[in-house]
């Protein structure tokens, strides 16, 4: 039970960093909004989408083989992160130069011409990603949550400040201008991708003096089972990017035109698009829980009861989800207007339970995942997301031009329970573990039931409303708690 606290533990500060730095963040999109004009907005979606797909190209799945192979395959951890992080380099060096000399095609193909800069220094920042990469998964290995989440929160920061300074404060300044500095005062995005590069950039010596310096050096004999292991990471990595973005991107083109009364296709995409933004907390939890479960699982990996400590992790995972579920359902009616502002937004409330549902399934995919990891068979990933990459585009095809905005929302939810389920068939035959699976789906069920109900079910009074709801919510902790007793009382006892 102690390894589950210290796994609970490491979760929660990942959680507040994650929860902290989105926020921050959040605040950024108020300065862009208020100081730059929309073409430069539209540029640095444009940008951010590119560097969003090209930062799992330069780390190609690496992170999960740095877990593997310096846990359970009796080789030393300290040449194994030594080759790794230069393995990275190098590759970084190749990858980060092609892009660098691109940059002016880059321009001219996402219509910026004249701008090829931006690429370069988008070629920077995708480098200095990818070699903190394996020093942030070390500090994460070595259990120095503290560490990783003061790195992230620092870089936040530094990134906060260099936004402020370049958009904010020198251009209101009477004594120094941005023309000072050899800068444009006519930029935008361009002084968003300076900041993140200059954060970044500031953030490398502090990450590598925590997770600890290396000598160069490139082991053969390692890194060749870790390219093998990693590759179908690599793909698996970018098929899921797509999932995350095929929804979105094909919703417009198949909802017929004047299938909401008032709002063009395009226009209906930005509310349903607007809509997966509310399933964000959920989104938090699982990147928390998967900083802190990825190292864990293969550190655990060894030992002999292992299989049982990855069912009591997955039960604990589904139960907590399962009540933020319908704790985030239940309060939509007040949650979802502090985030979307318009009525326009509101018509579409009703698809984030299943959102909700959907990004949970991909948290206990997650869990499952655990099995071709340990066993190295990372080629069953590729298929698997494959599967559930055509899954979603076929749901999207036949439903969104017959249930609009649920048709798009059933994709989502669709992919990941597709995904689970060869995942869970597999993995049971290949690296079985005891899962409690009845009772699972059970709770899953009444958790998405009461979501539903809660949402729908409404009484005049607003207080008397928020009552009524909670206490829906607070029946499924307390059903929870019935079906969970003998646990609880067995870990009341072992905690005194």
């Amino acid at each position: 039970m102690s390894n589950l606290k210290k796994l609970a533990g490491q979760t929660a500060i990942y959680g507040l960093s994650s929860i902290l730095g989105r926020s921050i963040n959040f605040l950024l999109i108020i300065v862009y909004t208020a100081y730059l004009d929309t073409e430069a907005l539209g540029a640095f979606t444009g940008t951010y989408a590119l560097i969003g797909f090209l930062n799992i190209v330069f780390t190609y799945g690496m992170e999960t083989a740095f877990f593997r192979f310096s846990t359970g395959k009796n080789l030393d951890p300290k040449t194994v992160y030594r080759s790794t992080q230069s393995l990275l380099i190098l590759s970084t060096l190749g990858l980060g130069s092609v892009v660098f000399l691109s940059a002016p095609l880059l321009a001219d193909l996402m219509d910026y011409p004249g701008r090829a800069y931006l690429f370069r220094w988008t070629a920077l920042i995708l480098s200095f990603d990818a070699i903190l990469a394996i020093p942030f998964a070390k500090l994460r290995l070595d259990n120095k949550a503290l560490d990783f989440a003061g790195a992230k929160l620092i870089n936040i920061l530094l990134n906060v400040f260099f936004n402020l300074l370049f958009i904010v404060w020198l251009p209101q300044s009477e004594n120094i201008s941005l023309e000072s500095f050899g800068l444009n005062p006519d930029w935008g995005v361009e002084y968003i991708l300076l900041s993140n590069l200059l954060a970044n950039g500031l953030i490398i010596p502090f990450v590598w003096w925590r997770a600890g310096f290396f000598g160069f050096g490139v082991e053969q004999s390692i890194l060749r089972p870790m390219w093998n292991y990693s590759l179908p990471l690599l793909f698996m990595g970018l098929a899921g990017v797509t999932n995350e973005l095929v929804s979105r991107l094909l919703f417009e083109y198949v909802l017929p035109e004047n299938y909401y009364p008032g709002l063009s296709s395009r226009e209906a995409a930005g509310v349903f698009g607007a809509n997966f933004k509310l399933a964000i907390l959920m989104n938090l939890v699982i990147q928390a829980f998967k900083y802190a479960a990825e190292p864990f699982f293969f550190r655990q990996s060894s030992d002999k009861g292992s299989p049982e400590l990855y069912a009591r992790v997955m039960h604990a995972f589904l139960i907590f989800c399962s009540i933020l579920m319908v704790a985030i359902s239940v309060n939509l009616s007040w949650i979802g207007p502090m985030f979307l502002k318009g009525a326009v937004y509101t018509e579409g409330f009703y698809i984030v339970p299943v959102l909700l549902l959907g990004y949970l399934l991909l948290g206990v995919y997650f869990n499952l995942s655990i099995w071709f990891k340990v066993t190295d068979q990372t080629n069953y990933s590729f298929w698997i997301t494959l599967v559930g990459a055509l899954v979603s585009i076929a749901i999207i095809w036949f439903l969104v031009p017959i249930w609009g905005y649920m048709g798009g929302a059933l994709s989502t939810l669709g992919c990941y329970l597709v995904m689970t389920s060869i995942c869970y068939y597999y993995g049971q035959k290949f690296y079985p573990i005891p899962y409690q699976t009845g009772k699972g789906i059970l709770i899953l069920a009444l958790g998405f039931a009461l979501s539903y109900l809660g949402f729908y079910g409404s009484i005049e009074s607003q207080f008397g409303d928020f009552i009524l709801k909670n206490l829906l919510a607070l029946v499924f902790v307390i059903g929870i708690g019935l079906m969970e007793r003998k646990s609880l009382e067995t870990l009341f006892k072992k905690s005194h």
